[in-house]
């Protein structure tokens, strides 16, 4: 008989023990109840029916913690992350046709002949140039 009482005290202490380790690292948003401190003090005052109470009442389930969290996405499901990309996509491109257009405005101010560069087939002096149709003024 006193060997089921020693298995029996055994079984409570790691019962106990199992309990306030739970408790002390289970995430904060998963316990239900009481406060944290208060649920290590009731399993170790009143170990058994302490113990069970944390288990069935004060231990929430993992469904519980999930409805506040937000569930991880990988990149290529998230909306919003695939909208950021093609618009870092398009300002990109748009930052390279504006350094273009930068390039060629200074290497216009660079040109010593003063010639427009644009226009290579018209006139490269304003009084050179005729009327509307490209003839010169008489």
């Amino acid at each position: 008989m006193v060997r089921v009482w020693v298995i029996l005290g055994v079984a409570v202490v790691v019962f106990t023990v199992y309990a306030i380790v739970d408790c002390a690292l289970l995430d904060r948003t998963r316990i239900r109840g009481l406060a944290r401190g208060w649920w290590i003090v009731i399993i170790l005052f009143v170990p058994v029916i302490g113990g069970l109470l944390w288990f069935i009442i004060g231990r929430g389930s993992a469904a519980r913690a999930s409805r506040g969290a937000r569930r991880t996405v990988a990149p290529d499901d998230d909306m919003e992350f695939l909208r950021r990309l093609d618009s870092d996509v398009e300002h990109e491109e748009r930052i390279r046709r504006l350094e273009q257009e930068l390039a060629e405005l200074d290497s216009d101010d660079n040109n010593p002949l003063g010639t427009d560069r644009r226009r290579p087939d018209g006139p490269e002096t304003p009084g050179e140039s005729g009327g509307p149709s490209g003839r010169p003024n008489a």
